[in-house]
């Protein structure tokens, strides 16, 4: 029995038996009020926990490891801690926690939902309609689903317009932004971004992976011009549109190039997957080594229990180095490159994270493509990635503006 000043440590380093419940367990015991420490670099990011029987029996029944930690042992890692890179940051309540993505989307098509229903996490699903009325300030954290930000429904079109989840998808789409009067569906989803960036503005936490990185900026970029092709939408392009675009209104990446050609699976210069097909299943991205003490978030996003991590494709890989804000800071990369794999940036009085690719364990994730069972992945470097972004808020929470 543990005494009554005593602590649980979760250890993060090779030593845990399931990393990814163990964010799970830091969350719950957050919920319930009770005061969590992540020590930032100690371990591969651990987490120190008040003792209690509820922490300790959700332990065991995720088969996290756990250890009870007395009032010296508390102290000799107090003294590594302060002697180290290392930090302490104390989480102070647990965010809540939503995803955007439409009601047909399957839960196991996004790594982000995945990662979270394995963890025990809880979270809410918005849509359109949801983050138009204001539901957004009602959470502290919002992932983006693989989102075609700009109304071309991820250029599927060469490939898929004849099969059934892609007309169900135009269907959708173009019956919501009709309910919704706006002119067509790029109407509809610039006005869902300027949505979400006044979120962020106001001190939302926003996460996105894939297509809803990229996409994202080029409808932001694209407000006062058409950038999709005729076939989409039935309107026609506006054949300046490149030299329209206002990079001032994006969130991380300027001066790209658009591929307006409506049959190639490609919307920018900005993706960098031709390069990273090209390198194979054999290749890394390496995350940056940030100081704990005067980089706390930075540090915070990128604990893990090893720098390298599997590199995985999707509809936007990575990122053009080249193309990125030079306020926004880069986490993670593929050395030698051109990727940038991982980026941050602050935006207002809230931030935003993108990381590339589609699934951390899923190479070329395509469609129709099995779920990943992340009981198979339970130590995944990637996925870790994405749980440091669920609990980043409770460490430096801002209240949102009404």
């Amino acid at each position: 029995m543990l005494a009554i000043s005593g602590k649980l440590l979760i250890p993060m380093d090779l030593s845990q038996t399931n990393h990814l419940k163990a964010y799970g367990i830091a969350y719950h015991a957050l919920a319930r009020g009770e005061k969590v420490e992540w020590l930032l670099n100690y371990r591969g990011g651990s987490f120190l926990v008040e003792s209690s029987k509820e922490s300790a029996k959700e332990c065991l029944l995720a088969g996290v490891r756990l250890v009870e930690v007395d009032i010296g042992a508390e102290a000799a890692i107090r003294a590594t801690i302060e002697e180290s890179n290392m930090n302490a940051v104390l989480l102070e309540k647990a965010p809540k926690v939503a995803v955007y993505a439409p009601p047909t989307a399957d839960p196991w098509d996004d790594a982000v939902r995945l990662a979270l229903e394995y963890a025990e996490i809880p979270y809410d699903v918005l849509w359109d309609p949801q983050v138009l009325a204001g539901k957004l300030a009602d959470y502290d954290w919002v992932h983006l689903h693989h989102e075609d930000f700009t109304g071309q429904y991820g250029k599927f079109y060469y490939n898929y317009h004849n099969a059934d989840w892609y007309k169900e998808q135009v269907r959708l789409n173009e019956a919501t932004a009709k309910k919704l009067r706006f002119e067509g569906v790029p109407k509809l989803k610039l006005a869902v971004a300027k949505a979400i960036k006044r979120y962020v503005l106001e001190g939302g936490f926003l996460f996105a992976m894939c297509s809803a990185t990229d996409t994202y900026d080029i409808a932001l970029a694209a407000e006062a011009t058409d950038v999709v092709h005729q076939i989409f939408d039935g309107t026609p392009m506006d054949k300046d549109c490149q030299e329209k675009l206002d990079y001032s209104r994006t969130f991380a990446f300027e001066d790209f190039q658009l591929v307006t050609d409506p049959y190639r699976y490609e919307h920018s210069d900005i993706d960098v997957s031709e390069g990273a097909v090209a390198r194979g299943e054999e290749a890394v991205f390496a995350l940056f080594d940030f100081s704990a003490k005067f980089d706390p978030v930075p540090c915070m996003l990128v604990q893990d229990h090893t720098a390298l991590c599997k590199e995985f494709l999707g509809q936007n890989t990575g990122f053009n180095r080249i193309l990125i804000k030079r306020d926004v800071l880069v986490l993670g990369e593929v050395k030698g490159t051109e990727e940038v794999k991982y980026i941050h940036g602050n935006l207002g009085e809230g931030t935003f994270t993108f990381l590339g690719g589609h699934d951390p364990e899923d190479y070329a994730h395509r469609i129709g493509d099995p779920p990943t069972e992340l009981e198979l992945y339970r130590h995944s470097p990637g996925y870790r990635l994405i749980l440091n972004n669920v609990l980043f808020p409770a460490a430096e929470r801002k209240p949102l503006k009404t």
